[in-house]
């Protein structure tokens, strides 16, 4: 937790190093971008690679808008009955394209919600992370 948070707040500003943690205990995020120049927001599985994120799309609305726009924002949270957290990532997205890095993607525990084929890799690089853990009244 930051040592500029108060221990007592409600609302308590993460470090980057427990921001991955978080990240990496659940499976589904929220892609942020614009389609027609217009906000949307889609939900994705998605896994933590190093500090990165990386998901599976299939072509679409989803992958033209990243290979049009690379400035995305990226979210996903957790929670129970006393306690949530929150981790927002600002940063670039960019299709897989490389062999090598495709090959490593394709062992990464991406499993498509539906039968639909899936083929295309999507890494999102930050350029800001900022995360909160929450205390419930």
């Amino acid at each position: 937790m930051n040592q500029n948070s108060n221990a007592d707040s409600p609302v308590i500003e993460l470090e980057e190093d427990t921001a991955w943690g978080y990240l990496d205990s659940v499976e589904v995020g929220r892609l942020a971008t614009a389609v027609d120049s217009q906000p949307s927001i889609f939900p994705v599985n998605f896994v933590v690679d190093g500090t990165s994120v990386v998901f599976r799309t299939a072509a679409g609305t989803k992958l033209a808008e990243v290979v049009l726009n690379q400035h995305v924002a990226f979210e996903a949270d957790g929670w129970d009955n006393d306690n949530g957290w929150s981790v927002v990532i600002r940063g670039t997205a960019e299709r897989i394209t490389d062999a090598d890095e495709l090959a490593r993607a394709d062992k990464m525990p991406l499993r498509p919600w539906t039968g639909d084929a899936k083929a295309h890799y999507v890494r999102i690089t930050p350029g800001v992370i900022t995360a909160r853990y929450f205390r419930f009244s």
